[in-house]
């Protein structure tokens, strides 16, 4: 939906008109264009099955009978199937009232009888637009935050991303404890830290810890803390993380790299919930919510002999696997979008615009560091560009040079044609500016010409 309902604006929606007659759709179209609907025609089921798989639609206005008596109910069919937030309208003959009305039994908004009413149509129309306006309100509303800056900070909308958002959502209520794998850099934390906002522990501390790099003896002070006079320099008593985090969610990173001495430990912590203090015999219950991460093949440790067993069982409750960004270059240009602005607005400067040669490359490159890797050249390049744009010049040169990529077969972007990402393009852009082809034009940076020849080419309206 392209903008949000209010007394002044109404709704305007993208709508998929399926018809073979081809002045007929024409009309159809001129009359949804009037309150800013943007349309896109097709002829018959084979190409609206097309749009249905690769497009996004709020309202399809599909003919009942075109090259089969049926083909409208199969438009029907796939709508329900490839876009269920969207609403189908019948457009009948007089005969074919009673078909009709049984897809309405079938999932259809409404229908409307030839000859058509344009006025009539319009308003049928707008009220779709509109139920489906109502239905997602409230998701939008409470996905304010969202829109800007992903899910709880996780941002994507590749399928891959919205498992993981799937299964942050299921497990976070629970305390069931989860292990978060995935390689350095692709935002191992960002997950612990929603599990911990979703949860029933929100309004407990979230602490972390990195058990990289250091020694048993510190690592077991820092994690159980100690008493006065445990060890030369403890003048007085202080609480671990355990006790810190009571009731919280505590956020263990590289357990992989746990010390094998230390691992019976945090096993009878996660058990009993109990810990004892360096220097103490006295029993602390604890009551925490475990969440642990690693950028280690664990199994592999486990048949190494340098992880345990038992303990990997007891920490993955559940697991949560993050992506490397190579493999969801999908959702590169929104991550580009995001850091572009942030470290803008850090720096106290214009939001540029990213060319589209300086986007493919980014698309492109293989990002070894994942995501931390591509906010930090994305920052780079907002300080160090000159005028109002982040062009190819602006890329770094181990970014730009690198010839190892994958970028004539990327997975998610495998197999879309250049024709379609560009129709795409042009629709959003025109929805996000409410048909004005003047706008969409300076925004797409395209002449308005040639954008004018491009929604005729591409069948949009």
């Amino acid at each position: 939906m392209s903008e949000t309902a209010s007394a002044a604006a109404p709704i305007r929606a993208q709508v998929l008109i399926v018809d073979d007659e081809v002045d007929h759709a024409e009309a159809m179209a001129e009359a949804l264009r009037k309150p800013g609907h943007v349309c896109t025609i097709v002829d018959g089921l084979a190409k609206a099955e097309e749009e249905l798989r690769h497009g996004a639609f709020d309202v399809i206005v599909t003919d009942l009978v075109m090259e089969s008596e049926t083909a409208g109910l199969k438009v029907l069919e796939l709508a329900r199937a490839l876009q269920p937030e969207a609403e189908t309208i019948m457009v009948t003959a007089h005969g074919d009232v009673p078909t009709a009305k049984a897809a309405l039994q079938g999932g259809a908004y409404d229908f409307i009888e030839k000859p058509l009413d344009l006025i009539v149509f319009r308003n049928l129309v707008g009220r779709a637009a509109e139920t489906v306006f109502l239905r997602t309100q409230n998701r939008q509303l409470r996905g304010e935050v969202d829109a800007a800056y992903g899910f709880e900070g996780i941002i994507g909308s590749s399928a891959a991303i919205r498992e993981v958002v799937s299964a942050i959502r299921r497990v976070a209520p629970s305390s069931i404890p989860v292990l978060v794998t995935g390689e350095s850099g692709t935002g191992k934390e960002l997950v612990a830290s929603a599990i911990h906002r979703l949860s029933r522990r929100k309004d407990r501390r979230f602490v972390t810890f990195n058990a990289a790099g250091q020694s048993e003896s510190l690592l077991e002070d820092q994690l159980f803390g100690h008493v006065r006079g445990a060890f030369t320099g403890a003048e007085r008593d202080r609480e671990g993380v355990f006790e810190y985090a009571d009731r919280g969610t505590v956020f263990l990173d590289e357990i992989g790299d746990m010390p094998l001495s230390m691992q019976p430990k945090l096993l009878r912590v996660l058990e009993t919930g109990e810990i004892v203090r360096l220097g103490s015999n006295e029993v602390r219950k604890v009551d925490l919510r475990l969440v642990s991460a690693t950028n280690r093949d664990l199994r592999s440790m486990i048949a190494a002999g340098s992880f345990r067993e038992d303990l990997y069982f007891r920490i993955r409750g559940a697991e949560i696997h993050l992506p490397p960004l190579r493999d969801r270059r999908e959702d590169i240009p929104l991550l580009v979008a995001h850091a572009v602005g942030r470290f803008a607005a850090d720096a106290g400067r214009g939001r540029p615009v990213v060319t589209q040669p300086a986007l493919m490359r980014l698309v492109a490159y293989r990002w070894p560091g994942n995501v931390r890797e591509l906010f930090n050249v994305v920052h780079r390049m907002v300080v160090s560009c000159e005028g109002e744009s982040i062009d190819l010049r602006d890329v770094p040169p181990e970014v730009r040079a690198d010839e190892g990529d994958e970028a004539p077969s990327v997975r998610g972007l495998a197999g879309v044609g250049l024709d379609r990402l560009e129709k795409e393009a042009i629709r959003q852009t025109l929805a996000l500016t409410h048909g004005n082809r003047e706008q969409a034009a300076s925004l797409l940076g395209i002449g308005e010409r040639t954008l004018y020849r491009k929604l005729k080419e591409y069948g949009l309206r």
